[in-house]
């Protein structure tokens, strides 16, 4: 099978859709297929490009046997509701010129990535002017997102918006999201059932694993033996309600043997890190490489999950994956009746969005509770395994679109509507 997919983030973001989308790509060219990726230069969650790319130029490489274009766009220091905008608008301008150059190489498919949706009708033309199959893959709801975290005023705007969304989303062969409630979201929308299809975050099990050893990050950040760790890693932006996380560290100052790792990036790291070195039970890191991943994570005696609360019925989160598969103790804040809540429950301990006692509570409950950090730990690694590998949902992907489930060539088992035999 042909495969272009088309998104704003890419490898070697470490975090968020550009980790999901490149590890996406690498699997399904390391079981044969050939895939070709558009996508902007590493910026994110930094918000700033990364050394070594420019933010100006097309550029074009190869990694791990994925054929790589990528067009330039205008990254704001501040990402604010206006200049979000512009920063999406001007990627969705400048990769048109290498989406239409993938034409002459005619893909059996076109998967778009959401965020950006404005880049949805560019996926949408070239897949029926190469009679390709044409999928939307849903990682964020970000016109719903942009209401609830104040980016965008109801009004003209807003009913411009909606109608944009819904418009794109009736029109794909294919629309895929990554849990049941945002599918549930997409046929609200519109999406015919028949073409929603839910597509997991996944992580690596084999990369990420429990140690069963200390991890040398304990030594490096001069943890004490008898200090449990409480780990919150990822993007430091508007959503993840870091500011309670922070809060409940300040209520358990006065646990010597508690210790808050903060580690990630994002335009909120500044904010976190100046209320963090007023707390000295709190440290904070930038993000690590990849290959550490496993030894961060298993640093943590607990992982936190924190969601504000106009955020958490929206998403969910990638790095959740991450934290199940490392075997340890998570504590997530989500309503009941999410997806989070729903995944996190029996595995780890849910409490309300914003309220930093409960947060603080559950904390303190595992922290003194080995045993069930340990049964929790257990219960959430089995889910990973089960439910999360990536080889289970690359699985699950081809057995949707390859008659038999195994590799090969694309076959038209989509139904899709008004549209010829794939070549």
């Amino acid at each position: 099978m042909k495969l272009l997919m088309y998104g704003l983030n890419y490898a070697p973001e470490l975090t968020g859709t550009g980790k999901y989308t490149a590890e996406m790509a690498e699997a399904l060219a390391a079981r044969g297929h050939e895939v070709h990726v558009v996508c902007a230069p590493p910026y994110y969650p930094a918000w700033r490009v990364a050394a070594g790319w420019s933010a100006w130029r097309y550029a074009a490489e190869t990694r791990a046997g994925v054929s790589v274009r990528r067009a330039p766009l205008w990254v704001p220091a501040h990402p604010r509701g206006a200049t979000r905008v512009l920063h999406l608008v001007s990627f969705a301008l400048t990769s048109i010129l290498p989406m239409l150059a993938q034409w002459r190489w005619r893909p059996d498919v076109v998967m778009a990535v959401a965020p950006t949706l404005l880049c949805a009708p560019v996926a949408l033309a070239l897949a029926r002017a190469t009679r390709a199959s044409a999928w939307l893959h849903v990682q964020d709801f970000e016109v719903e997102a942009a209401f609830q975290l104040g980016l965008l005023k109801p009004g003209y705007a807003a009913r411009l918006a909606h109608g944009f969304e819904r418009a794109v989303l009736r029109r794909f062969d294919v629309v895929s999201s990554i849990s049941e409630p945002m599918v549930g979201r997409l046929v609200a929308l519109g999406v015919d059932p028949a073409r929603a299809l839910c597509l997991p975050n996944w992580v690596d099990a084999r990369a990420i694993y429990p140690l069963g050893r200390a991890s040398p990050y304990r030594e490096e950040l001069a943890i004490a033996a008898g200090e449990k760790v409480v780990l919150y890693a990822g993007n430091m932006g508007a959503k993840q309600g870091l500011e309670y996380l922070v809060s409940a560290a300040a209520r358990l100052v006065r646990r010597a043997d508690v210790r808050f790792v903060f580690c990630g990036d994002g335009v909120l790291r500044e904010a976190v890190a100046a209320r963090c070195a007023c707390l000295p039970n709190c440290v904070t890191i930038g993000l690590q490489r990849a290959e550490r991943l496993n030894e961060l994570l298993n640093v943590a005696d607990v992982h936190v999950l924190p969601q504000r609360a106009d955020a958490a019925d929206l998403v969910m989160p990638s790095k959740l994956a991450g934290m199940m598969a490392s075997g340890r103790a998570i504590v997530a804040t989500a309503r009941e009746g999410t997806q989070i809540h729903r995944v996190v429950s029996g595995r780890g301990i849910v409490v309300e969005p914003e309220d930093e006692a409960a947060l603080a509570g559950a904390i303190e409950t595992l922290v003194d509770d080995a045993r069930l950090r340990a049964r929790l730990g257990a219960a959430a690694r089995r889910y990973a395994v089960r439910e999360l590998s990536l080889d289970a949902v690359i699985e699950r992907l081809e057995q949707r679109v390859v008659p038999g489930g195994g590799g090969g060539r694309l076959d038209i088992a989509l139904k899709r509507i008004g549209q010829g035999s794939v070549r």
